[in-house]
Parts: C-alpha cells; structure tokens; sequence
C-alpha cells in the first residue's frame, strides 16, 4: 500500500530459524518478483528455470495500492510462484528439503496488508 524505501510483501515456507528459509517476494516499488533462500543469515536470490545466469528474480508489473494474489506450490526441491493467477517462475533448490514453518513477511517500511492466507497440503 505505501512505503518509500520499500513496497514488499512475501511468503516464507520451509522456515527453520531467523537464519534458514525460503522466501518469494513481489516488489512494487522495483517491478519484479524474486524467491530467494535465507540460509546461515545471507540472503541468496535463487535463477528462474530458463534463464541466463546471474538472473535476479522476474521483472514484472506489481501493482500498487491494490489486492494481489501472491503464490508459491512447493514440492521436493521444485517452486512454481504466481502472481494474480499468472506463473512467474520456478525455480529448483534441495538446500532446505524438511517440512518447516509457513508465513508471511515484509520489510523496511513497507505497509503491507494481508488477507485469506492460505496453506494446502497435497493428499
């Protein structure tokens, strides 16, 4: 909704510690989707399948002051992320392979909202 240093909002999964998690982002300030790994405390932008080398996430259109819908399917090493019902990415990395937490994450001053926040177990 508002912010001047940042316009973030995210999902995290697999979240062990502060120091150890995946993460997906949407970045209406910079216009791009990124899933990064939070492993030992560094944050590491993860290359979409597909992409060059050294790929920093999906440039894309983030909307401002609307509802977005932000989504990750995670399975084994393997993350499909959407954006407002469009697939953005996937990405592959078996760093973090164990069952972990859900949440959602934001930063700097960002003014995030959130609603209907959903997880899914496969059968």
């Amino acid at each position: 909704m508002a912010g001047e240093r940042d316009q973030a909002a995210g999902i995290v999964w697999r979240y062990r510690d502060p120091d150890n998690y995946y993460i997906v982002r949407a970045n209406a300030l910079e216009d791009n989707v990124v899933l990064y790994k939070v492993e030992g405390g560094k944050r590491i932008s993860l290359e979409p399948k597909g992409t060059p080398s050294k790929t920093y996430g999906v440039k894309h259109k983030v909307p401002k002051q609307i509802w977005s819908a932000l989504k990750v399917d995670f399975d084994g090493p393997r993350f499909a992320v959407f954006l407002d019902g469009g697939k953005m990415m996937e990405v592959e990395d078996a760093t973090f392979s164990a069952s972990g937490k859900t949440g959602l994450w934001t930063k700097a001053d960002s003014v995030t909202y959130f609603d209907e926040f959903r997880f899914e177990k496969r059968k």
